[in-house]
């Protein structure tokens, strides 16, 4: 048992402890957990804590269905909402076979290789994630109604903006647990608001992604209201994006320059890499029906192209200098897995930096008005669910990075999602049965 692990049942037993959640993700990015007592804890690092994997969707059917759970210590955190006396502290898991071994699916196990392929060729990635989501009253019943928090537009105060209270207790929370917010402001649509945390190494974020959201739903709910990350939510609204910012260090110095200074051949064959990809990954970066109403409007973008601050494109570079310079990839929205969307585009630029993948000359329009002779010319985004599986399924890219077993997986209840939708007469119906209230 290594010092760390130590530590950790120490302030466990000092600290006023009385529950533990063990804390992974499905397939898609839906939190799933377990609660064992504090006495328990020690036992878990050493054995794991076993749990039917086939009532997991995507894990496993029912004649293999035991997996494990194993606590990593480093991702201890204290859950500053729960109700005391006795403190609810949470674990982030590997998921691992009877045998010890990974699983295979388990998403950030794939993440951590990515990353240590990163390190390997002798680069540091750092990941900062800009994340938007929606706030809606609850009715009388508790349940969520479809009426926003507010009026309020971009950058809009009090009184228009009526989500300040619960971004700025949001904020407070997420520091208490570690995690450092940069900045939070309502955001274009009614009820619309974004927070902005800090970057760090690929999993590290990935990791505080996938805790914001449980944090924003778990702080909205306190407040009376209904935290939705679900894409589009409101038909003639702007959407929710998940804006991915990157850069690259090697040997100290971030790879990526502001537009003055001209960028390195690494920096352009990372980005190449990406916008070559990003077709291909779109089943992961826009996972649901709902993600394609999204694209096209409100600063979303439909087209696989990249300039300077420009926010009509797919990647832009935006404005600033040294550590801070990086780019921004646009078309992901909320609904994804983190570490498997994060493990596809770090792969995507890597593989870019290692082919040498020449990067196309910068678009400097606003392709929401450009004329058809410009955008006929650029490679489109996938249109809809249907569309974005079929590109997938057939990436020979997409298997090598989280492999062919959980990508056949992953295809085929996508598959079942796109059928129900097609389906659906009511579409408006299905996006807030199926969406609306999970997501």
């Amino acid at each position: 048992m290594d010092i760390t692990t130590r530590e950790v049942l120490e302030f466990v037993r000092e600290n006023d402890v009385k529950f533990v959640r063990l804390v992974f993700c499905d397939l898609f990015g839906i939190q799933k957990n377990i609660a064992i007592m504090p006495d328990e804890l020690q036992a878990a690092f050493e054995s794991g804590v076993s749990f039917d994997a086939h009532a997991i969707k995507g894990f496993r059917d029912i004649t293999e269905s035991d997996l494990f759970l194993f606590p990593n210590p480093s991702t201890l955190a204290v859950l500053p909402w729960r109700p005391g006396p006795g403190r609810v502290v949470r674990f982030l898991c590997d998921v691992r076979n009877p045998d010890g071994t990974p699983f295979s699916r388990d998403m950030r196990n794939i993440l951590r290789q990515t990353e240590e392929r990163c390190d390997r060729m002798g680069y540091i990635c750092k990941i900062g994630a800009e994340c938007e989501f929606y706030l809606f009253k609850n009715g009388e019943d508790g349940e969520p109604t479809d009426v926003t928090i507010d009026r309020g537009g971009y950058f809009d105060m009090q009184p228009l903006d009526k989500g300040e209270n619960t971004r700025r207790e949001i904020c407070l929370t997420l520091e208490e647990m570690g995690i450092k917010p940069e900045s939070s402001h309502h955001e274009r649509g009614p009820g619309q608001n974004e927070i902005d945390f800090r970057f760090g190494g690929a999993l590290s974020c990935a990791d505080n992604f996938f805790t914001f959201k449980s944090v924003v739903k778990a702080i909205a709910a306190r407040n009376g209201l209904h935290a939705s990350f679900m894409p589009k939510p409101i038909a003639k609204a702007p959407g929710s994006g998940a804006h991915i910012n990157i850069s690259l260090v090697q040997n100290g110095k971030n790879v990526f320059k502001s537009k003055k200074d001209g960028h390195s051949d690494v920096a352009e064959s990372f980005m190449a890499g990406i916008l070559a990809k990003t077709p291909e990954m779109t089943l992961f970066l826009n996972p649901l029906a709902n993600s394609y109403e999204r694209f096209g409007e409100f600063d979303a973008p439909k087209y696989v192209s990249w300039s300077h601050q420009n926010r009509s494109q797919l990647v832009r570079i935006p404005a600033a200098e040294g550590k801070n310079v990086r780019m921004e990839l646009r078309s992901p929205d909320p609904s994804i897995n983190p570490y498997l969307a994060f493990a596809l585009i770090l792969s995507a630029g890597l593989d870019g930096v290692e082919k040498g993948i020449t990067l196309p000359e910068p678009l400097d329009v606003d392709l929401y008005t450009a004329d058809k002779s410009i955008t006929q010319k650029l490679v489109k985004l996938p249109e809809s669910l249907d569309e974005a599986i079929k590109i997938a399924e057939g990436s020979g890219f997409i298997k090598s990075v989280i492999g062919e077993d959980l990508l056949n997986k992953y295809v085929a209840i996508k598959k079942d999602e796109a059928a129900a939708f097609a389906d659906a007469e009511d579409k408006a119906l299905f996006y807030r049965e199926k969406y609306f209230y999970c997501v």
